[in-house]
């Protein structure tokens, strides 16, 4: 079985909508690794290479397998840019899986981080700046 085939079927749905013609070598990786492996998994690639799809794809996949009763996936980020523009995406991947994408750092208001702290779920993203201060 190859990683496409292994990824959860709204996730290979995403990629057909997205009329991606295949993985990039980081996203078959990261699934081999993260499938496959018990060990822990570091993504280095340059800008743009498909980094948080190589991430996100396999914990999404194993979430619909097994649904987290709390937060399941924390990303940590190093600037609230960064956060924001992935929040985004992340919202448009998740949405059809009904998995609760949150962002937490300064510009995030209080109601929002309340919302969160009522019903732990899905993902949260924060800086490390608002995690020491948790």
């Amino acid at each position: 079985m190859d990683i496409f085939d292994r990824y959860a079927p709204f996730i290979q749905d995403f990629i057909y909508e997205n009329r991606w013609e295949n993985l990039r070598a980081i996203q078959v990786a990261a699934g081999e690794a993260i499938f496959n492996t018990d060990q822990n998994v570091l993504l280095c690639a340059s800008t743009a290479s498909g980094k948080t799809e190589a991430a996100f794809f396999p914990i999404l996949t194993l979430f619909s397998e097994d649904e987290p009763r709390s937060v399941g996936c924390i990303y940590v980020a190093p600037l609230k840019a960064l956060i924001n523009d992935q929040f985004l995406r992340l919202n448009d991947l998740c949405r059809d899986a009904q998995v609760p994408v949150w962002h937490w750092h300064g510009d995030v208001s209080a109601s929002e981080k309340k919302r969160l702290m009522r019903k732990p779920s899905g993902i949260l993203q924060i800086t490390p700046e608002s995690l020491e201060a948790l």
